[in-house]
């Protein structure tokens, strides 16, 4: 979509949004009105993807299921689908008041929902085909791996998302995701402030079975580097896959773990039961719980209508922010959100209920603490007396130092469970955590 295309078609989130020159769609006039498409209830950002989108998606809702699968793939270059979005802050006062945070900074949870919008955009591009009488492919988000942040953003400098498919399998993609801010001609690796990659898979419209992809032909050395990288992701998944399904269950380091677990148990249940003679600087895990349901609406569903998975990341950010805040005292300072699998898809009518607690902090040889906070998400439908789990975020935080006073340092409580089940996810996520020292304890 080219400047200025958002005021020939009458859209006003477009304006705001530039989704720049490698995207370019004209929805016709007689289609379904942009207006009623669901990105039009996000972001100007998701909205102006949505709208560019639609060209490759009306497809999907006139054509009658029967018409052919894709049977010819194509052969495409990571150029041919990489797509940019700017975020004019500078200048527009408007799209700056909908990211600014209450401390005139970004609200990081829009920006991973645009994140999620950006890369169905490209994965959309990646696996259409010049052939209209087909079928199109469902495509949905199965993982986001680990996402970092590298330094703060600010809500007054003009910044830009920026993905392309780096690696292709089978009936799967890789897109990889970058922040960066500020935007130039020239760009520095040190503007960017984030880098992501967003793992989805493709099912057959009609049979609901994987179905192939697009192959990816890497041009450049980094492009090649890039594709061998996701090669080896691709390869890991499979082999942990392997492993767990093998296990039995007698590994030799099960004594090492179980003594492990007695020692973290001990010192919680310490807390629970004798809350005078335990550490004054410890709380108990159930004790840093928050909570809170929402009814899944039709505004926020994505194009095969079920819940758009970047408004799902939004509201898990939002309740891990807050359970940071209310546990630190002061305002948290996001880091990163580890990998994210999307076990079930969560549809219009849902009723999601977010839980979310503080697992563990680090306040040793860091210079900032560290507090580590665990989201899952529950899809219960009451009808069916059903309740099961559609994803479990980790998010780490640290506190801002912009809220202390010069040479105070921030006090964080350490967090211990009081039942088994809470030390086991503990030292599940611990050890995700810290893989270096896990390879040393097992060398």
């Amino acid at each position: 979509m080219e400047p200025g295309s958002g005021a020939d078609s009458g859209d006003p989130a477009s304006a705001n949004a530039k989704v720049k020159r490698d995207m370019v769609v004209n929805l016709p006039h007689q289609e379904k009105p942009f207006s009623l498409w669901p990105g039009k209830y996000h972001s100007p950002v998701t909205a102006a993807l949505w709208h560019a989108r639609s060209s490759f998606v009306e497809r999907a809702r006139n054509l009658a299921m029967d018409g052919p699968a894709q049977s010819n793939l194509l052969s495409k270059t990571p150029e041919e689908n990489r797509t940019s979005v700017v975020y004019n802050f500078a200048s527009d006062k408007t799209l700056r008041e909908e990211y600014r945070n209450p401390w005139n900074s970004i609200r990081i949870g829009k920006l991973l929902e645009d994140l999620d919008a950006l890369a169905g955009t490209i994965a959309v591009k990646h696996c259409s085909d010049s052939d209209h009488t087909t079928r199109p492919l469902l495509l949905v988000t199965a993982s986001v791996d680990k996402i970092s942040m590298k330094k703060r953003l600010r809500v007054d400098v003009d910044l830009q998302l920026a993905g392309a498919v780096a690696w292709v399998g089978r009936s799967s993609m890789e897109i990889r995701m970058e922040v960066i801010q500020p935007v130039r001609e020239t760009m520095d690796k040190d503007d960017v402030a984030l880098i992501a990659n967003f793992t989805f898979v493709a099912r057959d419209w009609k049979t609901q079975k994987a179905a192939p992809v697009n192959f990816l032909v890497p041009q450049t050395e980094e492009e090649k580097q890039l594709f061998a990288m996701g090669n080896a992701r691709d390869a890991h998944r499979k082999k942990l896959r392997m492993e767990s399904s093998s296990s039995n269950g007698s590994s030799p380091f099960l004594k090492q773990y179980n003594d492990r677990l007695t020692q973290v148990l001990r010192e919680g249940r310490v807390l629970c039961e004798m809350p005078a003679l335990a550490d004054r600087n410890s709380i108990l895990m159930r004790d840093t719980r928050l909570e809170n349901a929402i009814i899944c609406q039709p505004q926020q569903r994505n194009m095969h209508g079920r819940i758009f998975g970047g408004f799902l990341m939004r509201r898990a950010f939002e309740i891990a922010f807050s359970t940071a805040y209310v546990f630190g005292g002061i305002r948290p300072l996001f880091l990163e959100v580890d990998h994210v699998d999307f076990r079930r898809p969560v549809d219009v009518g849902d009723f999601l209920r977010l839980k979310s607690c503080v697992l563990y902090t680090e306040t040793e040889y860091l210079e900032q603490p560290r507090i580590h906070v665990e989201v899952i998400a529950h899809v219960t439908q009451p009808e069916l007396k059903s309740s099961e789990v559609s994803n479990t975020f980790y998010f780490t935080f640290s506190l801002d130092p912009e809220c202390l006073e010069p040479g105070v340092k921030p006090v964080v409580r350490r967090v211990l469970p009081a039942t088994e089940e809470e030390a086991r996810t503990f030292l599940v996520r611990y050890d995700a955590d810290h893989i270096v020292h896990q390879a040393a304890s097992e060398n």
